[in-house]
């Protein structure tokens, strides 16, 4: 699977449980600490946002605060279709995957950001399945990609706070399920 291909993978898994979020549901707990379904989309929405600026070349400073708080609105499923679209314009952009972002870990490769993109999306698809009582299974072709990515990742991720303690499961377990677990969550 390409990384761009892996990116829509990703914007269909997460976006398609947005759609399925039930107005009683926005409130509803999700498998990451403190985060709420809003919490979780909200953070989702925020990231896309800041996508197009980031492979424009905007540094932090010049992006600033504008996408922080609360950026769902009244409409929620808007804002993460509206943000997605961006998203996924900026991404597919030429060129785009060629240069440098601005992040908060400092420059880094456009590509490298693409990746921890597309972890963001499959694991809070995960989430946010689980947060609504949905269907959890992630596409296997994604979750694949998404495993061979961040296993090699994982412990400098967990040593900057990104996610906790890995799960114990056995070598043998799904692909779906060493990835959750690996990002610390119980599968």
């Amino acid at each position: 699977m390409e990384l761009l291909d892996a990116f829509d993978a990703g914007l269909e898994e997460f976006g398609r449980r947005v759609h399925r979020v039930r107005d009683d549901q926005w409130p509803a707990d999700t498998p990451c600490a403190d985060w709420s379904v809003r919490d979780l989309v909200n953070h989702l929405v925020g990231e896309h946002l800041w996508a197009p600026w980031l492979l424009r070349g905007a540094t932090l400073a010049e992006v600033g605060d504008r996408f922080d708080g609360d950026v769902l609105g009244d409409d929620p499923v808007a804002a993460w279709d509206t943000a997605a679209v961006e998203s996924k314009a900026a991404f597919h952009r030429p060129g785009a995957l060629e240069s440098e972002v601005h992040t908060s870990g400092g420059p880094t490769p456009a590509e490298e950001y693409a990746w921890q993109m597309v972890t963001d999306l499959a694991v809070h698809a995960w989430d946010l399945a689980r947060g609504i009582g949905d269907d959890a299974t992630l596409e296997q072709d994604l979750a694949s990609e998404v495993y061979a990515y961040i296993e090699p990742r994982a412990d400098a991720w967990r040593g900057y706070g990104v996610f906790g303690p890995a799960v114990k499961v056995q070598d043998a377990a799904p692909v779906q399920d060493r990835l959750v677990a690996l990002l610390g969550r119980e599968p």
